[in-house]
């Protein structure tokens, strides 16, 4: 449990640690489309990892859950960069993001049993938390394009939503 508790410490870091530190380094659209899309990814990737290894039928559900919807939303900013013929750019965050998410995979791997399920959800909640500030906080404040400011907006609210569950289910899981 303690690796699981360092590794979404590790998250939260990697991905506060990456946005920019004040007004005049605020990303560009391409690189707030690309750490957004980045950042979906990295939960679908969980999610197929959760339904690999869940015992618990909710834990399962609440994977199948983000995976059907950060797909859905990683489509939608798909067609939205196309649409605008814009080439979203790798960035530090996206890299962080990424290197972050992979570490935390490996050792949610290393967990079976409930330890996993529990190790999961609270991922997800702190996943959550930490994406929903940023959306709040940097990206959407920073997005130029009124189109991807709408998507990122739409996605706070799915967001949110996937935290308050995540959240209720790591209280279930106690």
């Amino acid at each position: 449990m303690q690796r699981a508790l360092i590794a979404l410490a590790a998250i939260g870091i990697a991905f506060a640690g990456a946005l920019p530190a004040s007004a005049a380094d605020k990303p560009t659209d391409p690189q707030i489309a690309h750490i957004a899309y980045t950042a979906g990814l990295i939960d679908i990737e969980a999610g197929k990892q959760a339904i690999d290894k869940a015992q618990n039928k909710d834990v399962r559900a609440v994977a199948q859950r983000m995976i059907g919807d950060h797909t859905a939303v990683n489509d939608q900013a798909l067609a939205l960069v196309k649409k605008l013929n814009v080439t979203p750019a790798d960035n530090p965050t996206s890299q962080r993001l990424t290197k972050s998410a992979e570490e935390t995979r490996t050792k949610l791997a290393g967990l079976d049993d409930a330890a996993f399920d529990k190790a999961y959800v609270d991922n997800e909640v702190a996943y959550h938390k930490t994406v929903n500030d940023a959306l709040s906080k940097t990206l959407i404040p920073s997005a130029q394009n009124a189109e991807l400011k709408a998507l990122l907006e739409k996605g706070l609210s799915l967001f949110q939503a996937h935290q308050h569950h995540a959240e209720e289910l790591a209280k279930q899981l106690q």
